[in-house]
């Protein structure tokens, strides 16, 4: 038998350091239990993955609609409730005059309400043929209001082009936009499934020749080997949503090595029943093998929560610490 004797130093050290642990924690669970939206509201934060239209704060747009809208909740995975709401709701508010314009403020008051320092905002190239709205005209709705509104935001407009529509389609979409020389990134989004991702080469060849930023929704549903395939296939400088890369190892040691980030939209997957809570989301997995990933709205509008809401989500359901959520709030922000 070992007996073992403490010194009286060696107690009250012992004694000392459980102290300290008790009020680290207790620290630890104050902050997480007292942490308020407004605390979140008040962080300069990136919004990297915000689909424009869909994407303005829903009290904006229902006074102009002059109705509520509906509560959105899909009955099965997939984007396809999501499509049916957008048509049945969303769809008569553009039938409205100066709806374009109204739907763009909305975007920007609801970034600026958020706290947003940094935002990403997507148009869909078709927007103006469906709507007969000139490509001069979007971009003039868009620079107005960024600086009306926003003007502290630092914002990167978006082109984004549906993956349902053929190449033809889109690139006669894409056509009366380089001329303006402003919008900075492209992402193809929309049914990951429509057709292969070797059918869009062309289009992102022409955008990195114009040097675009080139991001693509891939992994939403998709597999850890759809990432990779959308990465490599499109050069890829980042993956909007990417959390079927969690999946794989492999996947995820490789996105990490090449600094590929993962615009991460957690209600979003959740609304979409992809995840089927914050406490399961496969962020947390993401994060710890090293792959760099940031938190962002996807389309306030529809599932409610800005960026600031889905922080403190993750805090109270304990997948982050504060720590850790610096670290990708961080993540967000362009290098200094």
């Amino acid at each position: 038998m070992i007996i073992f004797q403490l010194s009286l130093q060696g107690i009250l050290t012992l004694r000392a350091c459980r102290n300290f642990c008790f009020l680290y924690l207790l620290q630890k669970s104050i902050m997480t239990d007292f942490m308020k939206i407004s605390d979140f509201r008040a962080l300069p934060k990136s919004d990297l993955h915000n689909h424009c239209l869909l994407g303005g704060k829903r009290s904006v747009i229902e006074k102009h609609l002059g109705r509520k809208l509906s509560t959105f909740k899909a009955e099965q995975t997939g984007i396809g409730d999501l499509n049916r709401w957008i048509e049945r709701e969303f769809r008569p508010f553009f039938q409205l005059p100066d709806a374009f314009e109204k739907a763009v403020e909305a975007a920007f008051i609801q970034a600026k309400f958020d706290g947003i320092t940094r935002l990403e905002m997507s148009i869909d190239v078709l927007f103006g043929t469906i709507f007969n709205v000139s490509a001069g005209r979007i971009v003039d709705v868009l620079k107005k209001y960024h600086h009306s509104v926003a003007p502290e935001i630092d914002f990167c407009p978006e082109l984004g082009f549906p993956r349902n529509r053929s190449l033809r389609t889109l690139l006669a979409g894409f056509e009366p936009f380089p001329d303006f020389q402003y919008f900075q990134s492209i992402d193809l989004y929309d049914d990951e499934f429509a057709q292969p991702i070797a059918n869009f080469k062309e289009l992102y060849r022409y955008a990195k020749k114009l040097g675009m930023k080139c991001k693509a929704h891939a992994g939403e549903f998709g597999s850890a080997e759809s990432v990779k395939e959308a990465v490599e296939m499109l050069e890829l400088d980042a993956v909007q949503h990417g959390i079927g890369a969690a999946g794989s190892p492999a996947v995820m040691r490789w996105l990490a090595d090449h600094k590929i980030p993962l615009n991460v939209c957690p209600t979003s997957n959740i609304k979409l029943k992809r995840v089927r809570s914050y406490k399961t989301h496969p962020i947390r997995i993401l994060f710890d093998h090293g792959v760099k990933v940031t938190i962002n709205t996807d389309d306030a509008l529809v599932f409610g929560d800005g960026v600031s809401e889905q922080y403190l989500q993750l805090l109270r359901h304990g997948v982050f610490t504060m720590d850790e959520l610096e670290v990708i709030r961080r993540n967000g922000q362009p290098l200094s």
